[in-house]
């Protein structure tokens, strides 16, 4: 029986919380009486990650699947990764560092069972740091006066969706994208819905400001071309006003003759322009690079071994084999079962492995 629910969670370096999310996350899933499935996303992770997942799935191999990367991604490619892999008739992803409780789902799964394809979630008394809290409130703002995605709380990743919001997430090909607000252009009936919000059980964020900004800049450019709009109409502008300056200019030089004062006005106006022109080049080249990189063709992950139980199929280990991953689904028949030797730590395995062999971007 195919599950009604499939949960996301992708991971990188989370030894330190895995445990306590399994112990949160299980009960509360059984709870509400559905069939489910736990796809975990390994994005590469350094750390026993790895291990703790497959010993996970050797425990609850029935409702437990596992992705594991070839190589650190990032999180919103884990999570396309989780689409592509997806069962269930309602996708939900969750971060991995219980800072959205796991008992929540259950809010998720009533508004879906109401009709809405998108479920957002605002995360009530947040509990991060205040710079990562005005930094959010600062690139929201900037995102609903450049793009039409109108999502609340951008930063949290706690949210719903239907199968055909995820089936046309699975169409697109850009390697660059912020799954949220690529969902939420294919959502005919959004929702949003106040969740809880808990201090981080263990490790740290994986996001530093560089990366929050690098994130922002890719909501911003990737779903609007109005910043470059903007920079061409002030260029328009400022080309403007330096015709009506130099009229003056010649104006005052007629009548008063020449004149030095004003020389240091003249630097910082200077100075301001050639400042306004980087910037201009660096919004320009920020598109461009988008470009260059869609180009490129070049997959978007690449899955190393997936981890997942197939009924009827007795459970064993099979030889790794890498997968150049788009985000296709993976080939039907089953997998050939090896033998293979070594501890969780030292080679995490999977169970049932295949080689999902997919199309080069593009075609």
């Amino acid at each position: 029986m195919s599950p009604q629910l499939s949960i996301i969670i992708p991971v990188y370096n989370e030894e330190d919380v895995l445990p306590k999310l399994f112990q949160r996350l299980y009960p509360a899933l059984d709870a509400l009486g559905r069939p489910y499935e736990i796809l975990f996303v390994n994005d590469g992770s350094r750390d026993r990650s790895a291990a703790l997942m497959r010993a996970q799935f050797e425990r609850r191999p029935d409702v437990t699947r596992v992705v594991l990367f070839a190589g650190n991604f990032g999180q919103h490619r884990a999570i396309l990764a989780g689409f592509a892999h997806a069962r269930g008739r309602y996708i939900i992803t969750l971060d991995a560092d219980l800072q959205n409780p796991p008992e929540d789902i259950g809010r998720i799964v009533a508004q879906m069972d109401a009709g809405h394809d998108y479920v957002g979630t605002i995360r009530r008394r947040r509990q991060d740091a205040i710079w990562r809290r005005w930094a959010s409130r600062l690139m929201n703002l900037l995102r609903e006066r450049t793009t039409r995605v109108r999502i609340t709380d951008q930063g949290c990743m706690f949210r719903g969706y239907a199968r055909v919001v995820v089936d046309a997430v699975n169409q697109c090909s850009e390697y660059n994208t912020f799954v949220p607000a690529l969902a939420y252009t294919f959502a005919m009936d959004p929702v949003e819905i106040l969740v809880g919000h808990e201090e981080r059980a263990g490790g740290r964020s994986k996001y530093s400001m560089l990366r929050l900004l690098r994130l922002n800049f890719d909501l911003m450019t990737g779903f609007s071309s109005v910043p470059v709009q903007l920079f061409s109409v002030f260029g328009i502008c400022v080309s403007l006003l330096s015709g009506v300056l130099f009229v003056l200019l010649m104006v005052r030089r007629l009548f008063l003759g020449a004149e030095v004062q004003g020389v240091f006005t003249l630097f910082a106006l200077a100075f301001m322009f050639i400042g306004t022109a980087l910037f201009g080049i660096g919004l320009v080249g920020e598109y461009v690079g988008r470009i260059y990189d869609e180009v490129r063709h070049r997959p978007r992950y690449i899955v190393g071994a997936v981890l997942e139980h197939t009924p009827g199929e007795p459970a064993g280990d099979t030889a790794p084999e890498a997968a150049a991953g788009q985000g296709a689904a993976p080939p039907s028949g089953p997998p050939t079962t090896l033998a293979s030797t070594g501890s969780p730590e030292q080679l995490p395995l999977p169970a049932i492995m295949y080689c999902a062999s997919q199309p080069e971007r593009g075609s």
